[in-house]
C-alpha cells in the first residue's frame, strides 16, 4: 500500500483502522445506525460518551468505575439506549456509557491517532474541524457484521462517509472518490435511500423508523465529537 499518495483516504472496519491509523492525522469513525448519530446528540446536548467494546457484565463495571449510566443492553425509546431517538432529551453532564461492537470497537482501536466521530447529521462540522489538525485524514466506515463476525459493508455508512469526504479538501483516494460519488448520487433522495437500505429496513420493521429519520438530517448538527482520553466531547467552538 503506497501510504503518502493520498491525503483523503477510506478502509473498512477493524482492519481499516489497522492499516491506516498510524499513517493518518486524524482518523473518523462513520457508524450512521446509530453509533456516531447518538454520540453526536449525547455530546451535543453536553454530556459525554465513554465508547465500549462489549455489551456484557463487564460494561456495568465499568460504568461503576467511571460513575456513569450505562446505555440500555437493547435498543429502546423508554430508556437511553443506542437509540438516537432515546436521547434527544439526555440531561447535561451525563457521563453515558455507549457499548457497541461497531463504532466504539473501532474508536478505541485508533491508537494515538487524533480520533472524530462522524455522521451525516454533523458531516461538514466533522470534515472542517479535521483539517484543522492535519492533512492526511483517513475515514473508517464501520459497516455491520454477518453472524460469522465477518465485516458487512453497510451503505448508509458509504453515503456518510461519502458526505464527509464531500467537505475535505485534498487528493482522494479512489476508495474516497468512489463514497463521494455515492453521496452524490444520494443526496437528493438521501432519505428514501437509506430508509430503503438494509439496516435501515430492519430498524424501520423493529419499530426505530424515528431513528432512521434522525440519521438522515444532513448537517442538522455543528457538533464535533472528538476522542479525547477515551471520552467523546464535543470539540466544537459553537458549543
Amino acid at each position: 500500500m503506497i501510504l503518502d499518495e493520498f491525503d483523503i483516504r477510506l478502509e473498512w472496519g477493524l482492519k481499516g483502522v489497522e492499516q491506516l491509523a498510524s499513517v493518518s492525522d486524524v482518523v473518523i469513525i462513520v457508524d450512521i445506525l446509530s453509533f456516531s448519530t447518538s454520540v453526536d446528540i449525547v455530546t451535543g446536548r453536553g454530556s459525554i460518551v465513554y465508547p465500549y467494546k462489549w455489551k456484557d457484565g463487564s460494561a456495568v463495571k465499568f460504568s461503576e468505575s467511571v460513575n456513569g449510566i450505562l446505555a440500555a443492553d437493547k435498543r429502546s425509546f423508554n430508556r437511553f439506549s443506542l437509540s438516537p431517538s432515546s436521547l434527544l432529551n439526555i440531561p447535561e453532564d451525563i457521563r453515558f456509557v455507549l457499548p457497541s461492537p461497531n463504532g466504539a470497537t473501532l474508536s478505541l482501536s485508533t491508537g494515538n491517532t487524533f480520533t472524530l466521530c462522524g455522521c451525516i447529521r454533523n458531516a461538514k462540522a466533522v470534515a472542517e474541524f479535521a483539517m484543522t489538525k492535519g492533512e492526511k485524514i483517513t475515514v473508517i466506515p464501520a459497516g455491520e457484521k454477518w453472524p460469522d463476525e465477518s465485516l458487512r459493508p453497510a451503505v448508509e455508512d458509504l453515503i456518510g462517509a461519502g458526505a464527509i469526504i464531500n467537505y475535505l479538501k485534498g487528493i482522494l483516494s479512489p476508495e474516497s472518490e468512489s463514497a463521494l460519488s455515492v453521496f452524490r448520487n444520494s443526496i437528493e433522495d438521501l432519505r428514501n435511500v437509506i430508509m430503503n437500505c438494509s439496516s435501515g429496513k430492519e430498524l424501520i420493521e423493529k419499530g426505530f423508523e424515528n431513528d432512521v429519520e434522525l440519521a438522515c438530517k444532513l448537517n442538522e448538527s455543528n457538533c464535533v465529537p472528538g476522542l479525547v482520553d477515551g471520552v467523546y466531547v464535543n470539540l466544537s467552538v459553537d458549543q
